[in-house]
């Protein structure tokens, strides 16, 4: 058995909020903030600080329009932040198997 280094773990993933958002965002094609922070349950400014993070990394990108004249965006998870969140699953799996 070999030793599992937890420094391999993405410290952009590895938050309870960011990870939330992650899983959801891989399972759906896009999904608005408010549909996001009501998943996830979240406040706004909390939602707003974790999502900022993985935009800043590219993980998730975002569009913004207005909808009967209220700003809606809308967040969808890119290549990357696709893969890496499978990074991230496939280590914590080795994690838990040892």
């Amino acid at each position: 058995m070999s030793e599992f280094d937890y420094q391999q773990l993405d410290d952009t993933i590895h938050s309870r909020i960011r990870l939330a958002i992650m899983a959801l965002l891989v399972s759906v094609e896009s999904a608005t903030f408010v549909y996001i922070r009501e998943k996830v349950k979240t406040s706004d400014g909390n939602l707003s600080v974790h999502i900022r993070k993985l935009e800043d990394v590219k993980y998730v990108s975002s569009t913004k329009k207005f909808v009967d004249r209220k700003p809606v965006t809308t967040y969808k998870i890119s290549k990357l932040g696709h893969q890496a969140f499978e990074e991230y699953v496939n280590r914590l799996s080795e994690l838990i198997i040892q």
